[in-house]
């Protein structure tokens, strides 16, 4: 097999994935083989509503091997959801949710690939504020301590040094040692995987990376930790202002500009691009990617919601 199998996962049962990755497989071809760990009676219903011919494969058991994957079919690994409109609804999505996901890790574990995406997830319902999103969640099953969150585009990448954090929260994180590991893990990508020596910016933590208080993160942290940086030979600069990094002159010069928190560099990352652009975790022991956007339920059924980013996600990995 020359390419290695992409494992998807369907992620929410109640969510647009089934609609958006039907109108993936309408979009094209894919030169890798496909693995998807969900609901096969979701997908029949959705294939059927979108006049699409599934050509599928049931994989009867969890120890696939790469014998038992077919190239030119769907290659579907069925795990059963119960509808159930009682209080039992929430653990029967979670532990489909979950069961997904242990059946992924261990073909990852048993190297069948190093391919993994996941569809949209409701994690304040599935995460149950244990971790903050997917990015940790994963990190902390294969055991990995430094992890990075990358928003993915061509012409534009950013990455938020705090995930989803409340924002009371996030000066308290931002650290010397924080920045650095991240910006070597981003770093590193680009180079290794990507075959990219990239140049990158980061913000500002306050306004005009200028502060009120005597204490300013900007200059006590950040300054210090970009010659760090620079010193290990990294092409990096800032802190810039965030108001103004991303106007098109400013971002024309950088692969990927680095943020303080979620929505200083998402926000103007999803104006930019919309639904063309990817997350991407760093530092896990296989490439892990996702769309970059919600199970949006209320659109659900509606046949409105747009593909590109998952497409986007199959197209990146198959390769």
């Amino acid at each position: 097999m020359n390419f290695k199998p992409i494992i998807v996962l369907g992620g929410e049962p109640h969510s647009i994935f089934w609609e958006i990755f039907i109108k993936a497989l309408k979009y094209k071809k894919y030169k890798s083989p496909i693995i998807l760990i969900g609901s096969f009676k979701l997908l029949k219903f959705y294939a059927k509503k979108l006049n699409y011919n599934l050509n599928v494969k049931i994989l009867k058991n969890h120890s696939v091997e790469i014998k038992d994957i077919e190239k030119n079919r769907l290659n579907i690994i069925d795990i059963k959801f119960i509808k159930n409109k009682s209080k039992k609804k929430l653990v029967s999505t979670n532990n489909f949710i979950k069961k997904t996901f242990e059946i992924a890790l261990m073909l990852l574990k048993n190297k069948i690939t190093n391919k993994l995406l996941n569809g949209p997830i409701n994690k304040k319902r599935f995460l149950n504020r244990r971790y903050l999103g997917i990015t940790e969640y994963l990190a902390e099953k294969a055991n990995s301590k430094n992890f990075a969150m990358l928003i993915y585009n061509k012409k534009i990448s950013v990455c938020p040094l705090t995930t989803h954090l409340p924002l009371r929260y996030v000066s308290k994180q931002i650290n010397k040692k924080l920045i650095v590991t991240k910006v070597e893990l981003i770093n590193n990508f680009y180079k290794n995987y990507l075959k990219i020596i990239p140049n990158i910016a980061i913000t500002g933590l306050n306004p005009h990376c200028e502060s009120i208080d005597a204490y300013n993160e900007d200059e006590k942290i950040i300054v210090p930790s970009v010659k760090i940086l620079k010193k290990k030979g990294i092409n990096i600069s800032g802190p810039y202002p965030a108001d103004t990094i991303f106007m098109k002159k400013n971002r024309s010069k950088f692969n990927i500009i680095i943020g303080m928190y979620h929505d200083q560099i998402l926000t103007p990352i999803k104006t930019l691009f919309e639904f063309d652009a990817i997350n991407i975790t760093l530092g896990l022991p296989f490439i892990r990617v996702s769309p970059d956007h919600g199970p949006n339920e209320k659109m659900v059924g509606k046949n409105l919601s747009n593909p590109l980013s998952l497409i986007r996600a199959l197209q990146f990995l198959d390769n």
